[in-house]
């Protein structure tokens, strides 16, 4: 087993001191029919302070005058946008909201100070006049991690003592600090105990934080009910490593003492984070590849008959990726891998890719540390006999029970779960006779040879009343570790779902057993109306009339230079509510996979969207907005990949692994041609390299066996060896260049398409005989294309040694 060790070392970055004072707006909107509107502005800096600060309200005027200031520190490596929120005061109704205004901060200079005009309605000359100050900070720099995309903060540690003072009987105490890792706390006091033990938070030391402290007081009765005592310290006004005594004049006594977070009492720096920040490889990820890269040149000199071994850069890595729906998928990867083994080509794979069914097949074989050195005809057996046996039993009364037991205790363990977990345990009866205690990490036992490929799921991260097609994430799973494919972040596997804080380990909770996984990877039940909508018909127009809010960029006077990682200023206008009750019912969600968040507290930097790797899986509206980007949730949202697209290429993409060939396997039902192609489509739109896989209606009518897609222009995109889920030529052949008899022509009539097919998503048994057909038919048509794979190999080498021979000659 690989040991996780984090090389990132925390880099002084200053901050600054940022004042803004809202002065004015000319001519405001009516929010009320008859009378002008009641304005205050909301003021928000969400990377700086999550307490939300307001103007005070200028009463029956088109023309409010404020002339107030607001004081910020804000980190200079962080994308800070000030969020103006402008409302109507309502006494019997919940204030309207009119318009919000995002002013990305990093448009105003060190030691400038700048009044903006922002022309909200240039045809109703309506404008926010605002003006920024920004000056140098007298504090020390912060020390940070970053990896140019998103931010660790320097932590503290807030230490709350409590005494009674002069309150006699029990006193119960509810303790906050917005934005720390533990948010609040509730305390007793006893009138028979000493103080209790301090209790501690930790938060970002720079930030604008804040300790509440609320007496709840005891009522007797109505008539005589008190209202409970608070307290508010500002945690930026007493200095660090000293106890202050705090406040003399309550009836309770209160010490409070914050110190550095630091990485034990010898070293005297921030705390190490325990989230990889950075797109290269895990250090176990690279070791794998040296040693599966023996394997493969053995392998290859063997079958293609090369006079020399090769070297290291000569050697080729061959992916194999698969897309899966439910029993079908599972049966269909099987005969595939079963004919890539036959071939020997199984020892020419470095990386296996699957989702939704196809994980099913995977995390079967991953079992067994050995599996592609052994016949998976008998592993096959198994698999076969769970696949037809009955599924009655994992929806009975009695394992429903069970279950429920199992789903408690995760719950106490401190898992939210959902019914996206039940779903996981009934794939487990459904394939296994009895519990399965395997996990994520113990498939380190499979690779740590590197004698099998390395297996890699997939899932998207969501948003709750957001479509997958609005806002997805790509997250990746290896028995190593589970990070996003955006921000660069990674944690090690059997950390996945326990809780972090600023990149820090806060809580380890015990990993997951690997039914769990299952149930997220293909979590059919997450799909929301609207994404059915745009599964059934792309005109997604009309829905995103109704249910979207209005983003407008707008302009502020006089122009500033603009910089070229600054975001533009943009006005938000709220739909109105009835758009608001349609986008809930129509983005509310059935059921996600929830997991801690381990990217919890991370801020976005402030040259993010410069940031080459991240531009490559940014593809969404939320991308541009960091606010939303990177809010503080407590829980990933995870989905099944097949809402987007239905392929499993994406981490393969990662130029970091440098993969030259992927065997593309489809198991889907439906058209065979177009998930390939919506999946082209996209690596094409984010300029990722990846050759076009566009067939033409003849092609699309009568599909062959195999297709290769290639890119010439661009060496890096890697060659697609496409193998739709057609029954072709097996119809006449048992095997490839043998004929079928005439009585055993039935077994080669497969139908894997029709609306009566064995094979349909919904099937969660195959009768042995189904099985059969389905594993013969991929089996055979890996073999009947062998000379294609074979000359795409020979190719790929040879080009491989030219490309070298090149660089030394040059």
């Amino acid at each position: 087993m690989g040991i996780f060790t984090s090389k990132q070392q925390p880099e002084p970055a200053p901050c600054s001191l940022l004042t803004v004072k809202i002065i004015k707006i000319k001519n405001l909107r009516k929010a009320d029919l008859f009378t002008q509107s009641d304005c205050y502005v909301n003021v928000w800096l969400p990377t700086a302070s999550l307490k939300r600060t307001k103007t005070q309200t200028v009463n029956d005027t088109k023309d409010p005058v404020w002339n107030e200031s607001f004081h910020f520190r804000i980190q200079n490596q962080v994308k800070n946008i000030l969020e103006l929120k402008v409302c109507d005061e309502d006494k019997h109704t919940a204030d309207d909201h009119l318009l919000t205004v995002f002013f990305d901060v990093s448009k105003i200079q060190l030691g400038e100070t700048v009044r903006l005009s922002f022309q909200l309605n240039p045809q109703g000359n309506e404008e926010l006049e605002v003006e920024f100050t920004l000056e140098s900070s007298p504090d020390v720099p912060e020390k940070i991690f970053t990896n140019g995309v998103i931010v660790s903060r320097e932590v503290a540690c807030l230490e709350v003592q409590l005494d009674k003072g002069r309150v006699k009987s029990e006193s119960k105490f509810t303790l906050s600090v917005d934005g720390s890792y533990e948010e609040a706390k509730n305390l007793t006091l006893h009138s028979w105990l000493c103080p209790a033990a301090p209790a501690k938070f930790h938060y970002v030391k720079f930030n604008q934080s804040e300790l509440d402290i609320e007496l709840r007081r005891r009522v007797l009765c109505p008539a005589s009910r008190e209202r409970n005592e608070t307290t508010t310290v500002h945690l930026t006004s007493f200095p660090v490593e000293e106890k202050v005594t705090i406040p003399p004049n309550k009836t309770f006594d209160l010490s409070v003492k914050s110190k550095d977070w630091t990485q034990g009492l010898l070293f005297k720096r921030p705390k190490e984070i325990d989230v990889r920040l950075g797109y290269d490889l895990c250090s176990d990820e690279k070791n794998f590849l040296k040693k599966r890269k023996q394997v493969v040149a053995a392998t290859l000199k063997n079958i293609l008959h090369l006079e020399q071994d090769l070297k290291d850069h000569e050697v080729p890595v061959v992916a194999v990726s698969t897309t899966g729906s439910g029993m079908r998928a599972l049966a269909a990867m099987y005969g595939t891998l079963w004919g890539l083994q036959r071939l020997k080509l199984l020892d020419c794979v470095s990386y296996i890719t699957g989702s939704s069914g196809t994980t099913w097949t995977m995390t079967d074989l991953y079992e067994d540390a050995d599996w592609s050195y052994k016949d998976l005809g008998e592993i096959i057996k198994n698999a076969r006999k769970q696949a037809a046996k009955s599924k009655m039993s994992a929806f009975s009364l009695a394992s429903l029970k069970t279950y429920h037991k199992e789903l408690c205790q995760r719950t106490i363990a401190g898992y939210k779960t959902s019914f996206i977990d039940l779903w996981g345990l009934m794939i487990e009866a459904m394939l296994n006779d009895g519990n399965n205690n395997h996990k994520l990490s113990d498939q380190r036992r499979a690779v740590n040879r590197g004698q099998n490929p390395l297996p890699i799921y997939m899932a998207l991260n969501v948003k709750d009343n957001v479509t997958t097609k609005d806002f997805r994430e790509w997250v990746e799973f290896t028995p190593y570790e589970v990070g996003f494919l955006k921000y660069g972040a990674f944690v090690r596997a059997e950390n996945f779902g326990s809780e972090f804080y600023m990149g820090h380990l806060m809580k380890k909770l015990p990993e997951s057993r690997i039914c769990f996984m299952q149930g997220m990877w293909s979590s059919v039940f997450s799909k929301n109306l609207l994404d059915a909508w745009h599964s059934a018909d792309n005109s997604e127009d009309f829905w995103n009339r109704w249910t979207r809010d209005t983003v407008t960029e707008i302009e502020e006077v006089p122009d500033l230079p603009e910089q070229p990682h600054e975001i533009p200023t943009r006005m938000f206008t709220p739909a109105g509510g009835l758009s608001n009750a349609l986008r809930d019912i129509l983005t509310d969600r059935p059921a996600v996979s929830k997991y801690h968040n381990f990217l919890r507290g991370f801020q976005m930097h402030n040259e993010y969207m410069q940031n080459q790797q991240f531009s490559k899986w940014k593809d969404t509206i939320l991308d541009e907005s960091p606010n939303e980007l990177r809010d503080p949730t407590d829980h990933l949202e995870l989905v099944d990949t097949a809402f987007f697209f239905d392929t499993s290429c994406p981490p393969l993409l990662r130029p970091e692994r440098k993969v030259d060939i992927i065997l593309h396997f489809n198991y889907t039902g439906g058209s065979q041609a177009k998930p390939l192609e919506r999946a082209s489509t996209y690596f094409s739109e984010q300029g990722i390299p990846f050759p076009k896989t566009i067939l033409n209606d003849e092609e699309m009518k009568n599909l062959n066996e195999c297709y290769v897609f290639e890119d010439t222009d661009n060496a890096d995109a890697p060659t697609v060896i496409y193998f739709p889920l057609v029954n072709d030529t097996f119809q006449r052949y048992l095997a490839p260049g043998v004929e079928r008899s005439t009585a055993e022509m039935s077994l080669g009539n497969v139908d894997v398409s029709s609306a009566f097919s064995p094979y349909s998503t919904r099937q969660v048994s195959l009768q042995e005989e189904d099985f059969n057909k389905l594993l013969n038919l991929t089996n055979y048509n890996v073999q009947n294309n062998a000379n294609t794979i074979f000359q795409i190999l020979h190719k790929t080498v040879e080009r491989k040694k030219q490309v070298q021979g090149s660089q030394i000659v040059s």
